[in-house]
């Protein structure tokens, strides 16, 4: 009898990033932000940042800390809020790189307070551009750096007063190997050919401000349930509505009544304050002290005209669902279809994830209205231009631009066997 194999030994676990630093004392005053910025102009070479918000507990998205590090400078943990002006902080960085990680997230709030890059390296989108399946920087530490980063307090209420100590020490962790994390990645886009590819990316970053959504209320959780266009006429009014009670009281919305609460009401339509808190999800605070708020809404809903009402799919200036292109226009099914199995390929050869090529709605809307031209050579030129209007990097489009026009003209043939 054969002796039962040994169960696997589990790898060892990495060991946990610790502060090199004794951890600072938070900026909260003219003296000490005038102290950081001399620190910070005395050190050398790039400047990691990185920026705590409170999302899950307040509506705005602006920033309740700001981390800093440089080397010959240490780490600094800046409280924004008590300041008129990071002016100061602006000038020294300014011509200095700054390295963030999933940059599109801190961006818009270190605008917010006047902080805006020169030039920046994005560890995250780094680690797409190299191909590594999973980019979170706790694991671009652990995988790159061999040591593990504490996540524990990520999802904590950033604008609470004063900071616990363990959420300071997890802030500054963040910055803590982000210089040494930007050079090995640096290295590797050098070895791989793919450094010219990341300083396009990066430098099209320093201009990022996130997209305004367009009815936003339709991404209601649960929504696809609602039938009947004054039902989602009563999901628009409630939405909006606590948009409303949310930017006032600097709340995130779901503390003020959650998604399913809307949905609930908006199927059932009820009339008056009583049944409407007999509705699934109208617990809590917001809902009852809201209530005749709510009520008011619905009842209006009721009112409204058949012409005012939202339908289910708004007309949008895009290409259809790719699933309705086989019936709506074979020739552009057969385009899309083409040009899916050579950027899956080109994915693979270079180890870059499908929509870093090309942004997924771009590729569709060059596939379901291409140029008019045929001519190879002129498609391509007419191709290029689009990519350019919808801000393609140079480098997207060289490797782009041969396989759409490949596309088009490939959905142009038409199958054997087709009657």
């Amino acid at each position: 009898m054969s002796e039962p194999d040994a169960p696997e030994e589990a790898p060892p676990q990495r060991p946990l990033l610790r502060l090199r630093d004794p951890l600072p004392p938070v900026v909260e005053t003219e003296a000490a932000l005038a102290a950081t910025c001399a620190a910070v102009a005395a050190g050398s070479g790039p400047v990691a940042i990185d920026a705590e918000r409170a999302s899950g507990y307040r509506y705005s998205q602006r920033a309740y800390l700001i981390q800093l590090r440089r080397e010959g400078s240490g780490t600094h943990l800046v409280d924004p809020i008590p300041f008129a002006s990071m002016a100061p902080l602006q000038e020294v960085l300014d011509g200095t790189e700054w390295i963030l990680h999933a940059a599109t997230q801190d961006l818009p709030c270190l605008a917010d307070v006047g902080l805006t890059p020169s030039a920046l390296f994005d560890t995250e989108l780094a680690g797409r551009l190299l191909g590594y399946p999973r980019v979170g920087l706790a694991t671009l530490v652990e995988t790159l750096l061999g040591q593990r980063l504490a996540k524990e307090h990520s999802a904590v209420d950033w604008s609470t007063r004063p900071l616990p100590e363990p959420w300071l020490e997890y802030a500054a962790l963040d910055v803590e190997v982000l210089v040494e994390l930007r050079d090995v990645l640096a290295e590797e886009l050098v070895e791989t050919g793919k450094d010219e590819w990341a300083r396009q990316e990066f430098d099209a970053l320093r201009g990022f401000r996130p997209a305004v959504r367009v009815d936003a209320w339709r991404r209601t959780s649960g929504v696809h349930r609602v039938r009947g266009r004054r039902s989602l006429g009563a999901v628009r009014a409630l939405w909006e509505l606590r948009d409303e009670i949310a930017r006032e009281r600097d709340v995130t919305p779901g503390r003020i009544l959650p998604d399913s609460a809307i949905v609930a009401a908006a199927s059932a339509m009820p009339t008056d304050r009583r049944t409407l808190l007999r509705t699934q999800g109208f617990h809590g605070r917001g809902a009852s002290r809201y209530a005749t708020q709510w009520v008011e809404a619905l009842l209006a809903v009721g009112e409204l005209p058949e012409e005012q009402l939202p339908t289910r799919a708004p007309r949008g200036d895009g290409p259809p669902l790719p699933r309705t292109w086989p019936e709506k226009d074979p020739v552009a099914a057969r385009r899309l279809a083409a040009a899916k199995e050579a950027v899956a390929a080109l994915s693979e050869e270079h180890g870059i994830p499908a929509e870093n090529l090309l942004t997924p709605d771009h590729l569709r809307r060059v596939l379901w209205a291409p140029p008019a031209t045929r001519v190879p050579e002129e498609l391509a030129v007419a191709v290029d231009g689009l990519l350019q209007g919808f801000a393609a990097r140079p480098w997207q489009r060289e490797l782009m631009v041969p396989l759409l026009v490949d596309a088009v003209l490939a959905g142009d043939v038409e199958p054997e066997g087709t009657p």
